[in-house]
């Protein structure tokens, strides 16, 4: 067989397109936070992870176009050689305090975080234990590990304590979860989970990449919960909240220290440029400085979650600004999609393999930039297509 034989016989996304229901690789012709403009429509942004509404603050505009002012437009090599400036030293000691750990350390994606972090602390002996709804880079971090993996449902404690007693007791074990859960937009019981990995003797890691700048004024699942010091690794990303573009890990100095030097996703790829530095620095200032925009975040989550609800929507388990949508049959859920951008609102269309199957969903997540009349723009595009398309 040839190699490319699986390309050419590659089909489901092209027939997708022929049907007219295709939702994925749009190009956005404008943005400006709640709002875009794409195919020459102007559509009501409620699919994006720019939590805060940070991408179009003053601050954080001016903050960016300073550094490539001052620095240029790329650090052209790897933190471990020539691309370590002191912008990003200022960022990690600022983000270590600010999530109430030792040290942080920055990498150039989130994603990068995940693969790094993971793979470098899981060795041959070692064994890693996630939750099945864990992010991909999660989980190709424990593949690029040379540990062994297991996984646990979903928020089950009883299926993660079974997972912790089938490891060898010897075994170095560490325990990832995200805080909230991408599509879900549940959180993960942190109080239980601790307990578990102290009872079996497991370090702790969390992802925060859609926790930060949500949950514990901003700090996290782990300050969400008061339990920060039993987290032994926070993980976040700053293209979300933080309006940008990277990722950072955070824990004990000497953990930091040894992920530093043997993390081959930080060692080997260039480093964050100066403007996404200089944008997430501008951008936790504000999230100090105005903490008026986590709370109205929650309050618009708490208004849609119930606006869904009362037209007879399930939005599964979600507590938080990521709400899902579920319809559960693909092509129904690929219509309601296509409706939904017909009248002008935009969401994110999300199938198996992301999901279970029979559960195909669309995922909406909010700002703390929409304002009431968008919210009821969108719960009335919901109700109309629900409506016509018989789901609710």
């Amino acid at each position: 067989m040839d190699l490319f034989d699986k390309c050419h016989a590659y089909t489901r996304a092209r027939e997708v397109q022929a049907l007219g229901f295709y939702p994925y690789f749009i190009p956005l012709q404008q943005t400006e936070g709640t709002e875009v403009v794409a195919a020459g429509k102007r559509l009501i942004m409620a699919g994006s992870n720019n939590y805060l509404g940070l991408t179009t603050h003053p601050k954080v505009r001016s903050a960016a176009m300073e550094a490539i002012r001052l620095y240029g437009t790329s650090c052209t090599g790897s933190r471990f050689l020539n691309g370590t400036l002191e912008l990003h030293r200022e960022l990690e000691r600022r983000l270590a305090a600010f999530v109430g750990k030792e040290a942080a350390l920055v990498f150039s994606t989130g994603f990068q975080v995940n693969l790094g972090t993971i793979s470098a602390l899981v060795g041959r002996g070692d064994v890693v234990i996630t939750d099945k709804e864990d992010h991909a880079s999660i989980v190709d971090g424990c593949r690029l590990s040379f540990g062994e993996m297991k996984r646990f449902r979903h928020n089950d404690m009883a299926s993660l304590e079974k997972s912790l007693q089938s490891c060898d007791p010897q075994a170095g074990k560490l325990v990832v979860v995200d805080g909230i859960f991408s599509m879900g937009g549940d959180i993960a019981p942190l109080p239980e989970i601790i307990a578990l990995c102290k009872q079996y003797g497991a370090r702790l890691m969390v992802d925060d990449a859609h926790s930060i700048g949500v949950l514990g004024g901003g700090r996290g699942t782990a300050a969400h919960f008061g339990v920060t010091d039993d987290v032994d690794l926070i993980m976040g990303t700053f293209s979300k909240s933080f309006a940008s573009l990277g990722g950072f890990i955070a824990g004990d100095e000497a953990v930091l220290h040894y992920i530093q030097h043997t993390a081959r996703s930080l060692i080997f790829s260039a480093s964050m440029p100066p403007s996404n530095v200089a944008a997430v620095l501008a951008a936790l200032e504000v999230m100090q400085e105005e903490p008026q925009r986590i709370e109205r975040l929650l309050a618009i989550a708490e208004k849609m979650r119930r606006g869904f609800q009362e037209l007879g929507f399930d939005t599964g388990a979600s507590q938080t600004p990521i709400i899902p949508v579920i319809i559960g049959e693909d092509m129904a859920m690929l219509q309601f999609w296509k409706a939904l951008f017909d009248a002008g609102i935009y969401v994110n269309a999300v199938l198996p393999p992301a999901v279970p199957p029979g559960k195909a969903l669309l995922r909406t997540s909010y700002m703390a930039t929409h304002t009431d009349e968008q919210l009821d723009c969108i719960l009335a595009a919901f109700e109309k297509v629900g409506n016509e398309l018989g789901i609710i």
